[in-house]
């Protein structure tokens, strides 16, 4: 198992959002095909097919908890990371 899948498997399952690396978490969702634009000090995310924007700000070198679960929500409901890219 790489290491992108590992970040996902931990974001979609949710057992460790306070312990997600934000540069990595910001790297999954380039790499599931996210638009990123620099506002600011912090990213925001989008993607044609999804209707939410993401907009996420570090804690020191980690992703903020709540946003995480922001993220794993968009990715249920869309069926991202689930072999239908």
């Amino acid at each position: 198992m790489g290491k992108f899948d590992k970040l996902l498997l931990s974001v979609i399952t949710g057992t460790s959002d306070a312990n997600i690396s934000f540069i990595s978490l910001c790297g999954l969702l380039i790499k599931y095909n996210f638009d990123e634009r620099i506002k600011g000090d912090h990213p925001i995310f989008t993607r044609e097919d999804v209707v939410e924007i993401i907009n996420l700000q570090p804690v020191g070198d980690k992703a903020k908890a709540y946003q995480v679960k922001q993220v794993r929500n968009i990715f249920h409901k869309y069926k991202i990371g689930n072999g239908n890219e």
